[in-house]
């Protein structure tokens, strides 16, 4: 059985919590602990997030929830109504996450049947308390960039080596088969390696770099589109002497693929030979007719390939 960090924070700050509501001799001095295991995420800024809308949601939930125990009286079933207006509410002001605490929170008016300002700031102690716990856990976060970094090696070297082999398997349908599996296999490591990013750059509160977010998305991207052109690739069987020149693209962008490369040198091949195969003469049978095209199809996704890229390196 394998016990992650946020359980291991999550069991030291909920005691941690329920023994300073203790020490304060707070009512449901438990609460704490609850909202504390409630509130640790997997991220600095969804823990601050998720505390401070918690203490929002406490607020509305203490205004609602006076206005209708004043009127009505201390009934389970104003609670009923309480919740007919602050449900709705909550999720209007993108407020869900603190629906379930804060009523719980509220049930204890409900059972004292009043609402004195004594009571009101022992649920607030209780949810700074709780909240407080939470974030002071997840103030220490390992630093996983090493780790991003070595995904993003994995991804150039995994790329790189595909291309070099669509250039050795053109016209071979079997092993390009063998390849879009990679292709797929690639693409999954890199959507897991994009939310090992993500969480990494949620948990620097200052910073507003998302490079590598955004460099594994262009990278996503980029292997939607290999998977399709190796679809295409499965079903082209031209002449050698046709494909040459896309061999020739495939190598030359398996030798320079590399996370500081714009991409403008391969644009202007993929442009030249584009205009070459365009000044050739038209196929005087539809079979090669239907290989033109498919050629012709693949020199556009190739070229979307490479913009992807070069974009990316414009906006970094």
């Amino acid at each position: 059985m394998k016990i992650g960090l946020r359980t291991i924070k999550t069991a030291a700050a909920a005691p941690i919590a329920l023994l300073i509501a203790n020490g304060l001799s707070l009512e449901s001095a438990a609460s704490a602990a609850i909202i504390t295991i409630l509130t640790v995420t997997n991220t600095k800024r969804s823990t601050a997030k998720t505390a401070l809308n918690r203490i929002f949601s406490l607020t509305l939930a203490t205004i609602i929830a006076a206005i209708c125990f004043s009127l009505l009286g201390f009934h389970p079933l104003v609670f009923g109504l309480y919740l007919l207006f602050f449900i709705p509410l909550s999720l209007r002001l993108d407020l869900a996450e603190g629906i379930a605490v804060s009523s719980v929170l509220i049930t204890h008016y409900l059972v004292a049947g009043e609402m004195p300002l004594s009571l009101i700031f022992n649920e607030y102690l209780l949810m700074i308390i709780g909240v407080g716990c939470a974030l002071i856990a997840n103030l220490y976060m390992p630093n996983t960039e090493k780790k991003i970094q070595e995904d993003q090696m994995v991804v150039e070297v995994s790329m790189k080596k595909m291309l070099g082999q669509m250039s050795a398997y053109l016209n071979q349908p079997a092993k390009e088969e063998e390849l879009r599996q990679e292709c797929l296999s690639l693409r999954d490591f890199v959507r897991e390696a994009q939310i090992r990013a993500q969480e990494y750059e949620e948990n620097r509160f200052f910073s507003g770099n998302s490079y590598y977010f955004e460099y594994f998305a262009m990278r996503r991207l980029q292997l939607k589109i290999l998977a399709d052109m190796l679809q295409i690739l499965n079903r082209l069987t031209a002449a050698p002497e046709d494909v040459q020149e896309l061999r020739e693209l495939f190598e030359f962008t398996s030798q320079t693929l590399a996370e500081d490369n714009d991409g403008s040198a391969i644009l202007i091949k993929i442009s030249e030979t584009d205009r070459r195969y365009q000044q050739k003469q038209l196929p005087d049978s539809r079979q090669a007719f239907e290989e033109r095209a498919m050629l012709f199809q693949l020199f556009q996704l190739f070229q979307d390939f490479i913009e992807i890229k070069a974009g990316f390196y414009r906006n970094k």
